[in-house]
């Protein structure tokens, strides 16, 4: 009869390379198709008013403006602020609109007031007769109560 000698233990290894493998495949293929968002509109903070907005027309050029003065047109920021570049955006935003396109004025509530005014000059040299501003409403017509001047 033979009896088993000292047992030797024998050692468990975890061989973790294929998980790590199998970690990066996920990391890559995560990263190469989660789409980022690009924000790459300005920050503007409406002014505030009371009235409500009577009825939206069919597709409005829109003008935003941010709080030091630079300018997008229908969500595409321009290269620089001078008027004729910004006559030029609003003209080619212009083609394949209605004859009379309205453009709406969305500036920050601190937009200085020369910037604004060069919108509207540029519009009025384009023959743009509807403008509009843009407005956020006042905390007490987000609540519900009615404000009455």
């Amino acid at each position: 009869m033979r009896f088993a000698g000292p047992r030797q233990e024998q050692r468990i290894e975890l061989n973790i390379t294929p998980l790590i493998d199998v970690v990066f495949l996920l990391l890559i293929f995560f990263m190469v198709s989660t789409t980022f968002e690009h924000d790459s509109a300005l920050q503007i903070e409406l002014p505030e008013a009371t009235a409500i907005p009577q009825g939206a027309e069919d597709l409005p050029i829109v003008v935003t403006i941010d709080a030091s003065g630079r300018y997008q047109v229908d969500g595409r920021s321009l290269i620089n602020v001078e008027p004729e570049t910004l006559k030029e955006a609003i003209s080619r935003a212009r083609d394949g609109k209605p004859a009379s396109p309205s453009l709406v004025i969305s500036a920050d509530a601190a937009t200085p007031h020369q910037a604004v005014i060069t919108v509207m000059d540029a519009a009025q040299r384009l023959g743009i007769d509807h403008l509009s501003f843009a407005t956020r409403l006042t905390p007490e017509q987000a609540a519900g109560t009615t404000v009455r001047h």
